[in-house]
């Protein structure tokens, strides 16, 4: 048995071809995804094969065992594979069983693509065939190579632009043969929000629990920015038992508002509707943080400045990775600049956010509330608004997203990040779900 090895899951035309050549010789093809060592026994591989030709689909992928440095071993379970998991890092482990059969029916990219060929190949028996199968069971033995780790920035490297753009290209010719793909020309411009004269023009939104250590500076953030009209903070304290209550109420400001829920059953996303629900928040709602910083004054001038000129109901900016002492981190500045006007709502598919601050219309936050959830919950909303009006876009950077031991997001174990990931599939999947129920509306 030989493996087809794609390094870190990118196909080249060398690769493509040697897969296609190997579906001819054999009944299924082994492809291994990641650099390192499979281990895997007679009984393994057998497993593997039956499992397969049982399910009669395009492809498996199994959770595995991964072995340490000391030799040790470590249980790496995977997720299940849906409708909105087309994000092109997908984690199936290194190793996907392919079927030799359905493979052959496939037309051959390689003289197409020199880095996406196994994304697309993916999507597309996917699609034809029916979902790849996981199989909830421990198959084989991993040992990785040592050498550079990815990171979760990987996809905004100027140096990867190559692939990306390939990797968008895939996405789009998928989206179209399914009935899902956003024709930006047909967006609607957002129209401009009619206001009373005793309401802010704009509110920062900061949830907050338990940041006892940052959210006065997040706080004085927000009140240091200067515009010619009125803005306020909102403060969503969930609660907070550390001290972080206690130092909300040591700033007064005008401008400042607290608010403790009555429930105790918020996370972030609930903090956001609560927040869009007060009766002092301004037309723009606009994102802070709670241990992040705005970078410049004019930040909130600016975003405001964007509805005001681009027609767009909600606004992205650019941020800058620092640490807690605003030391700047690699891979520097986050701009996203995989988004553009003409493909962005498409290309927003295949990947795990859409960059800071970000800001929203008041309305259409109430027409649509975020999920209450921790994770998420700003993706999900811009995906839906995305669907219907074009997304305002900033590519200088606004803010400072600082790297610490306290962010939420800090040294996730495998569980957390699965159970991350499986949550964005999931909205991918309703998204798509919703594109293509409307694929011959007017909105389309």
């Amino acid at each position: 048995m030989n493996f087809i090895r794609f390094d870190k899951g990118l196909a080249s035309v060398e690769a493509l071809a040697q897969l296609f050549e190997a579906a001819e010789a054999d009944d299924c093809v082994f492809v291994q995804l990641q650099e390192g060592d499979i281990v895997l026994t007679d009984a393994e591989e057998l497993r593997l094969r039956n499992v397969l030709e049982a399910t009669d689909a395009p492809f498996i992928y199994t959770d595995y065992r991964r072995q340490e440095a000391d030799g040790k071993t470590v249980e790496m379970p995977c997720i299940d594979y849906m409708t909105g998991s087309v994000r092109d890092d997908f984690d199936f482990g290194p190793l996907v069983v392919v079927s030799s059969s359905k493979l052959l029916t496939m037309p051959d990219i390689s003289a197409s693509f020199q880095y996406a060929g196994w994304y697309l190949l993916r999507l597309q028996m996917a699609y034809q065939f029916g979902l790849p199968f996981h199989i909830q069971e421990t198959g084989y033995t991993f040992v990785p190579r040592s050498g550079e780790e990815s990171s979760q920035f990987d996809y905004v490297d100027p140096r990867n632009a190559g692939v990306q753009k390939e990797m968008e290209v895939a996405l789009t010719a998928y989206l179209k043969a399914i009935g899902a793909w956003i024709d930006a020309s047909r967006l609607k411009r957002f129209p401009l929000q009619p206001q009373r004269s005793d309401e802010a023009t704009a509110s920062v939104v900061i949830p907050v629990y338990n940041r006892v250590k940052t959210i006065r500076d997040a706080i004085q953030s927000a009140l240091n920015q200067k515009t010619d009209f009125k803005f306020n903070v909102l403060v969503v304290d969930n609660h907070s038992t550390d001290g972080t209550t206690e130092v909300i109420d040591e700033i007064h400001d005008p401008r400042l508002v607290h608010i403790i829920p009555e429930e105790t059953t918020l996370k972030i996303g609930g903090c956001w509707n609560r927040a869009v629900a007060d009766s002092r928040c301004g037309l723009w709602v606009v994102q802070l943080d709670s241990d992040d910083l705005y970078s410049r004054e004019d930040t909130l001038a600016r975003i405001v400045k964007a509805f005001q000129e681009q027609g767009c109901a909600a606004v992205v900016g650019s941020y800058q990775l620092t640490d807690f002492e605003l030391r700047p981190l690699p891979p520097g500045i986050i701009d996203h600049k995989e988004w553009t006007p003409e493909n962005g709502m498409n290309n927003a598919l295949r990947i795990n956010g859409l960059g800071a601050p970000r800001a929203f219309s008041r309305e259409l936050l109430r027409a649509n509330p975020l999920p209450n959830t921790s994770y998420g919950e700003d993706y999900a909303a811009m995906l839906r608004i995305t669907r219907q009006y074009p997304l305002g876009r900033i590519y200088e950077p606004l803010y400072n997203c600082r790297r610490w031991s306290g962010n939420s997001d800090a040294a996730l174990s495998r569980e957390k990040i699965n159970r991350n990931n499986l949550y964005k599939d999931r909205i991918r999947t309703l998204e798509i779900l919703a594109r293509q129920k409307n694929y011959d509306s007017e909105v389309f």
